[in-house]
């Protein structure tokens, strides 16, 4: 029964590093052990000739828009110009009045810590923008239509609060279409107004799209031992709440979403950052979700379809909707829009992950520090646990404390294993041993780990933050020491694997040499993976290491048992 015990821990601490290691060499962009390497898909250089929406098939007000754009759209260049605010620099393009760029000042590149990272980008092997335009109507203006842009300030002055930029297009099939983009100080979020003028002597019923269009290149994908965070599009309804939709659905024409709801918004999204396009005023829409024909290199739209109000000779109508280009912080992004906070990937452990984040969250505020932050959290769950822990220990010192008088009966009776069975149960019920106590605390505390683990790899709050001295981001492994090898080496995983052979020390002894070598072995082995994590999660790790020792060490003198 003690090597069942063991084995039975071993098997659930080895599975569950194996898996963590499996997810992080997958967030590094890595092949995962468990399914194959994502196939690369490079990016098109340049949105050759794009088609227009087709909205979703439906009943009713959503028909169906043009098809293919003529080919002569392809050969129009539009001119590029930035603008700047406290959070943002953004590239627009005359070409449809389009968002084809998005730096975030406030979040370094990981790769180069000199510059920032680029969400929406068309240049560099890149194509992700965000477009909108009309349909419905013969040569409305699309995001392919040459744009003019009015004069004005490029860059958010101080004391300035708001900054506008806004584009005309020439009259086209019998429609004018005028965006106004404005980019607020300290927000993520883009306004954008379409204002739709009929300029023909009929009535028309134009139709207004939004979109998000992108390359189909995936650093990771999921697998279901360990999801890695999703990259794709994203539609939401109150009806049939989050839908991901991979890329590889699209690519068989298996996607399945929400074509037509009253509420919604769709977003791309991807490892700590998302856009999305949010109308919250209820109204009638459509979904599309499609990959873009035509291109030599995939490319895939994730969209919706506005009905607006039939127009006469000489009349308007304006709409407005938002865009959010930036971090998933979770709080943040849930005043945005109903559900945006579910664009944060937390895998299979979400039910576990989002309350564990709420409290890392509130810690935090009242901190101010993430890393002090998890070392409370450690604390606080070790105080849940105290008592399971407990019991945990105390069948671990017990099994310490008959471990000569079973080491014994095992020489005397190594040819009678049955005899040997026997008397060791005996033994265990005479001493009120339970060989397997120390398996459920175990199996009940792993969940909790796992789900903190997916806590640190989604939460963009952690990317950057410093804890102490030479730790300056959590989402990143101890370096204290540079490299070796091409691998990080850092005190932190040197202290928590000097931890992890401390509590081997503190645990009864195997009764197989073998075994017992391993038992000091496995530590050093899976020591070697923690150089890779997170400091965050080694930090995690380390602070529950060292309050465990200190709980068993306690129970082992309360029950007479040596640490030695």
């Amino acid at each position: 029964m003690t090597d069942i015990r063991r084995t039975v821990l071993w098997v659930v601490f080895t599975m569950s590093l194996v898996l963590l290691w499996d997810g992080w060499q997958k967030h590094n962009g890595h092949p995962s052990m468990f399914s194959p390497a994502p196939v690369a898909k490079q990016a098109s250089a340049a949105g050759s000739a794009a088609s227009v929406p087709v909205a979703a098939a439906a009943s009713g007000a959503i028909a169906a828009a043009p098809g293919v754009a003529p080919a002569a759209s392809a050969a129009v260049v539009g001119e590029k110009f930035e603008i700047s605010t406290d959070l943002i620099k953004a590239t627009l393009d005359t070409q449809g009045g389009s968002l084809v760029r998005v730096e975030l000042l406030k979040h370094k590149d990981s790769a180069d810590r000199s510059g920032h990272v680029v969400v929406l980008d068309d240049a560099n092997g890149r194509f992700y923008k965000a477009e909108t335009g009309l349909t419905g109507v013969a040569d409305a203006p699309s995001h392919l239509t040459l744009m003019s842009v009015q004069p004005g300030e490029r860059e958010l002055k101080d004391g300035a609060n708001a900054l506008s930029v806004r584009f005309e297009s020439p009259e086209a099939g019998g429609l004018k279409l005028v965006k106004t983009y404005t980019f607020k100080r300290g927000e993520y979020v883009v306004t954008v107004k379409h204002e739709v003028q009929n300029t023909s002597a009929a009535a028309v019923t134009p139709q207004l799209y939004v979109q998000l269009r992108r390359d189909g290149h995936v650093e990771a994908k999921a697998s279901s031992m360990a999801p890695n965070s999703f990259t794709g599009p994203a539609v939401y309804t109150d009806k049939s709440k989050f839908q991901k939709i991979e890329f590889a659905d699209i690519d068989k024409g298996k996607a399945t979403f929400e074509t037509r709801a009253e509420d919604g918004w769709v977003a791309m999204v991807q490892h700590y950052f998302t856009s999305a396009w949010l109308r919250n005023a209820k109204g009638d829409r459509g979904f599309f979700v499609r990959k873009q024909p035509d291109v030599a290199t995939p490319q895939y739209a994730v969209g919706m379809v506005f009905p607006l109000s039939q127009l006469a000779p000489g009349a308007s109508a304006t709409t407005e909707d938002q865009l959010f280009v930036g971090p998933q912080e979770e709080n943040k992004l849930a005043e945005l829009a109903p559900g945006l906070q579910l664009v944060k990937d937390y895998g299979i452990f979400k039910a576990l992950s989002q309350p564990l984040f709420w409290l890392l969250d509130q810690l935090h505020k009242i901190i101010g520090n993430w890393g002090w932050a998890i070392v409370v959290l450690v604390v606080l769950l070790k105080i849940a646990f105290y008592w399971l822990n407990a019991s945990a220990y105390r069948s671990m010192a017990k099994m310490k404390a008959v471990g000569p008088r079973i080491q014994e009966l095992r020489e005397r009776l190594k040819d009678k294993p049955q005899q040997m069975q026997q008397e060791m149960m005996r033994i265990y019920k005479e001493e009120k041993v339970n060989p397997i106590g120390g398996c459920l605390p175990i199996f009940l505390q792993m969940p909790f780990f796992l789900a903190l683990y997916w806590v640190l790899l989604s939460s963009v709050e952690m990317r950057g933050a410093p804890w102490i001295l030479w730790i300056t981001d959590l989402s990143q492994p101890d370096s204290l020491f540079g490299h070796f090898l091409g691998a990080p080496i850092g005190l932190l995983p040197i202290l928590m694997t000097a931890t992890s052979v401390l509590q081997v020390a503190l645990n009864p002894k195997a009764p197989d040499p073998m075994q017992q070598k391993m038992m000091w072995i496995m530590p050093l082995a899976f020591g070697v993976m923690f150089f890779f994590f997170p400091a965050g999660l080694v930090l995690y790790w380390l602070v529950n290491n060292v309050l465990s020792i200190a709980q068993q060490w306690m129970i082992n003198k309360q029950l007479g048992v040596s640490n030695k």
